[in-house]
């Protein structure tokens, strides 16, 4: 359980008097049923009266002596404590580092009293949602932008799209920020389709007098969960092949969910495994997502579909041609 979970819990408890279904719970948390269950059973393991009540007229209740005091925290702060998931480095770039560090501080003393003897959670547990190998966002920083997004009015922002050599203008209406996988984004509908706008390719931005026209009912959580469901999800093609055995594990952390490594008996039966070797599924986009495979080389042999397979080949050439030609160059420029 991360500590902005853990104190989101406990506040969600404190603040009703009824007792609360583990789907409402999950609801506020942004996490699933199952994990506010797991969570459950930590927060009583490590000594909170939390009572769990099963049956349709059950439910969950943090019983006397349990509460996180909160009468010392300002607004701010309480504001803080219903972020979920961001490290400080994250709420340093929305310039509410402090806020949340001493909202975090008054509640452990707290906590750390309720539960008895053992060190305070903050103090064995860190986050870091930055990934591997970054060297920084690059760009428009977040604490420039959220003012203007706390506004709720319609905002004109220069993108410039990945594909375009240039920025242009464009009118948006945002519903917040999102900060996934170490990187910032405004998410906002365009002419009612809901967008992800990095930060890194944000340049300028302009509020305007008109409020924000969102679609009925959407929230930033229903936009950002119909945004990143359909990216991760989407699939117009399939590529199959056998890997060697001993790489399997590395072709799931390296291509995440777009891959399946099918168990013995499983996938397609277009030419089935050998010993050593593991069938595996890629869900691609377009035939060029096929490149994601070349880093295993000669471990890795496509079976299918055959357009895949000569993409690959071509794919292969090109980089054998380049240091073809660069070896050639060299001979011919050596001392004769």
């Amino acid at each position: 359980m991360t500590p902005d979970r853990f104190f989101a819990l406990l506040l969600a408890l404190q603040t009703r008097r009824d007792p609360v279904t583990t789907t409402d719970l999950a609801a506020e948390t942004g996490v699933s049923v199952r994990t506010v269950l797991r969570d459950l059973r930590w927060l009583q393991d490590a000594g909170f009266p939390v009572l769990v009540e099963r049956g349709r007229w059950g439910g969950v209740t943090l019983l006397p002596g349990g509460a996180l005091d909160t009468a010392r925290l300002t607004p701010a702060e309480r504001d803080q404590l219903a972020l979920h998931g961001l490290d400080d480095r994250q709420r340093h770039q929305l310039g509410a580092a402090a806020d949340g560090r001493r909202a975090r501080e008054k509640v452990a003393a707290r906590a750390s009293g309720a539960a008895g003897p053992p060190l305070p959670l903050s103090a064995v547990v860190t986050t870091d949602s930055r990934p591997w190998f970054w060297s920084g966002a690059q760009g428009l920083e977040p604490s420039a932008l959220v003012g203007d997004v706390r506004r709720g009015v319609r905002l004109r922002i220069r993108y410039r799209r990945a594909a375009e050599s240039a920025p242009a203008w464009q009118l948006v209406d945002p519903y917040g920020l999102l900060a996934k996988a170490g990187r910032w984004y405004l998410v906002a509908d365009r002419s009612g389709t809901p967008r992800l706008y990095s930060l890194e390719r944000l340049t300028d931005w302009r509020p305007t007098a008109a409020p924000r026209r969102l679609r009925p009912g959407i929230t930033l959580a229903d936009a950002v969960a119909e945004l990143t469901t359909g990216w991760e999800t989407s699939a117009d093609l399939r590529i199959h092949g056998l890997l060697a055995a001993r790489h399997a594990e590395r072709a799931r952390r390296i291509l995440g969910s777009r891959v399946t490594v099918h168990r013995p008996g499983e996938g397609p039966a277009l030419s089935p495994p050998g010993p050593d070797q593991v069938a595996l599924t890629l869900s691609c986009r377009n035939l060029e997502e096929v490149r994601q495979l070349l880093p295993f080389g000669a471990d890795l042999l496509i079976t299918d579909p055959p357009e895949a397979r000569t993409r690959l080949r071509e794919l292969a050439a090109e980089v054998v041609g380049q240091y073809v030609e660069q070896d050639e160059g060299e001979e011919g420029a050596g001392p004769s």
